[in-house]
């Protein structure tokens, strides 16, 4: 159940926050996490941040005559709160920030010290778990969190947004470039749109779906017809081998293998073409 304020409510509460002097002595307590049996203290009557943790409980100190902000991460949409005691805690929630930088906001405030309860808050990205308690003083002003997995993969996001624009290979001379080879075989999704060499490295350009499906392996064939895998790296829409084949195949799946050949056709097959240009 969600309970909002009135603009009374409000104004009261903040007045009451700014001109009251934290009271200090209360200690607050949290879990971590769900394995850790030792609690955390923290300073009292002061903004408390944790580390957010799937499934951790974490622990909120109020007294009643004052407003607890429990601010949660900009961009989340609030979805629902609920309380074990809804009877003897004043509950509502706010927002503050535009745009993208909109940012949810529940706000708790006891009706008397010495009670206890647990907060469940949902939204579009996680749940909150809370154990709420109330002292005659030491009240949290505010509860935020960090979200280490969030920066993490907004890390890699921008890593490998940095690799899909960078060049495929440096210091290529443009008029060595070799483009001799014959594409035969399946044409699944993936089919290759082109091959290519500078006399050093062999490049394969695949279409963009690429990216997001499934790879297929490329294999050598040597001179006895034998398939052997070689190394090479992924480089946005290219795979990059370190060597020059005469043939290759890449193949994908098991009980309905697709198989794409790549042949270098070589010097013959060039003079052939040159003399059919004439």
């Amino acid at each position: 159940m969600r309970y909002r304020f009135d603009r009374a409510f409000f104004l009261a509460a903040a007045a009451i926050t700014v001109g009251c002097a934290v009271a200090g002595g209360a200690r607050a307590e949290a879990r971590q996490s769900p394995q850790q049996p030792a609690a955390l203290h923290a300073p009292v009557s002061a903004a408390r941040t944790y580390t957010f943790v799937e499934g951790a409980i974490y622990a909120v100190q109020t007294s009643p005559g004052r407003v607890t902000d429990i601010a949660l991460q900009a961009g989340e949409v609030l979805g629902a709160v609920a309380s074990g005691d809804t009877a003897r805690w004043v509950i509502g929630d706010t927002i503050s920030g535009s745009a993208d930088a909109v940012r949810p906001h529940v706000l708790i405030k006891p009706i008397a010290a010495g009670l206890s309860t647990n907060l469940i808050i949902t939204t579009d990205r996680r749940v909150y778990h809370l154990t709420v308690s109330s002292d005659a003083d030491g009240a949290m002003s505010s509860v935020t969190w960090s979200y280490p997995q969030d920066a993490l993969m907004a890390l890699k996001q921008k890593d490998a947004a940095a690799r899909a624009v960078a060049p495929v290979a440096s210091a290529i001379a443009i008029d060595e470039l070799r483009f001799d080879y014959a594409i035969t075989g399946d044409e699944p999704s993936w089919r290759p749109l082109r091959v290519f060499d500078d006399g050093r490295q062999t490049f394969i350009q695949f279409p963009a779906s690429i990216t997001v499906g499934e790879a297929p392996p490329l294999f050598l064939v040597g001179q006895t017809g034998e398939a052997e895998l070689v190394n090479y790296r992924m480089r946005g829409r290219y795979y990059v081998v370190d060597r020059l084949f005469d043939l290759a195949e890449l193949r994908l799946g098991t009980k309905d293998q697709k198989i794409v050949r790549i042949r270098r056709i070589g010097d013959a097959g060039r003079a052939r073409r040159e003399r059919r240009r004439r």
